[in-house]
């Protein structure tokens, strides 16, 4: 009867990377080559673990794709999507799921020819090309922070309360001009993506007849971005009393633009952030924002995915996430 031990000599390699390959350990970081090798050989030694023998049947590790549309070096400029993922990580690791990370190579998502997976959650924004790949990889599939189709799983965030939410705030403050800087996203082909929290701005706005088409800005969600289209708002002659910012990372960009321009907060000009990073309570003054759960977000994608698998149901489930408005600082009545 074949050991591990004959399967290590034949393989060429250690005891220990027999036995950790036999056992599907996530952690073992070894080429494919060597894994395929080893267990041809158990294959070819007809071996059997201990748990087989016993007639106890080994318990399969679920081995999921985290597809991720983002470079690293975006993820450091906005943590919004950062945070999404460490939700993802953490609940993988609390259920014994392997996660495989997935990032975009030249416009395109590849996988291993070995990397066989159970399921996908996809954190971004995907073009329906993108969301063909995704299913031929694995057939069960969630999407976080986008819905673009009925019949995918998803998590979202409620974008419309939550600008609502801010609007109402300002306006009880004595705002009448009002002004957004945001951000545009966009899929494969350059087509963009409609953000919810600009089209209830002027939806909402448009209510109350006091929505100015030239208050808009956008850009993308950067701090970089915010110092500079803040720098191009405060060339209005009469602009706006309070700003809703797309991100908080945008917000503190913009707050560096009002310094440097003399322009106190929120004696002056009110600012209000979206996403409630670790960062925004520490600023001078400290930033009234929406808080995203970010985190759980990703833990919901995850909830969501096994969910597939264990039930094998054909109808799509939207998970949809409130928020929460934090009056800090950064807003105060119009003077």
């Amino acid at each position: 009867m074949a050991t591990l031990k004959d399967i290590a000599v034949k393989a060429g390699v250690s005891l220990a990377t027999v036995s950790r390959v036999i056992n599907d350990d996530a952690t073992l970081s070894v080429t494919a080559e060597t894994r395929e090798k080893i267990l041809s050989i158990a294959k070819e030694l007809n071996y059997q673990s201990v748990k087989r023998k016993a007639g106890t049947k080994k318990s399969k590790t679920l081995r999921v794709g985290l597809v991720y549309w983002y470079s690293e070096e975006q993820e450091l400029e906005d943590p919004y999507y950062l945070s999404v993922r460490l939700g993802v990580e953490r609940a993988c690791v609390n259920q014994g799921v392997n996660l495989v990370k997935l990032y975009k190579n030249e416009d395109t998502y590849r996988v291993r020819n070995d990397a066989a997976l159970d399921g996908v959650i996809a954190v971004g924004k995907f073009s329906e090309k993108d969301l063909s790949t995704f299913k031929q990889w694995a057939p069960n599939l969630v999407l976080v922070d986008f819905t673009p189709s009925k019949n995918v799983d998803s998590v979202e965030v409620d974008f419309r309360s939550a600008m609502i939410d801010v609007l109402k705030h300002l306006i009880d403050l004595g705002h009448e001009r009002i002004g957004y800087i945001g951000g545009h996203e966009y899929v494969q082909d350059d087509e963009m993506v409609k953000d919810e929290r600009e089209t209830t701005f002027f939806e909402y706005l448009s209510l109350y007849h006091t929505f100015h088409p030239e208050y808009i800005w956008t850009g993308k969600f950067t701090a970089a971005d915010g110092y500079t289209l803040m720098k191009e708002a405060l060339k209005l002659d009469n602009g706006p009393t309070a700003f809703i910012m797309g991100s908080d990372s945008m917000a503190i960009g913009a707050m560096r633009a009002l310094h440097e321009k003399g322009v106190r907060v929120p004696e002056q000009v009110s600012v209000v952030g979206f996403n409630d990073i670790e960062m925004s309570r520490y600023l001078q003054p400290s930033l009234t924002t929406i808080q995203v759960h970010t985190e759980y977000m990703g833990e919901a994608a995850v909830d969501l995915l096994l969910d597939q698998l264990s039930s094998k149901r054909k109808i799509a489930k939207k998970v949809v996430l409130p928020t929460t408005l934090l009056v800090r600082e950064s807003s105060g009545p119009l003077k």
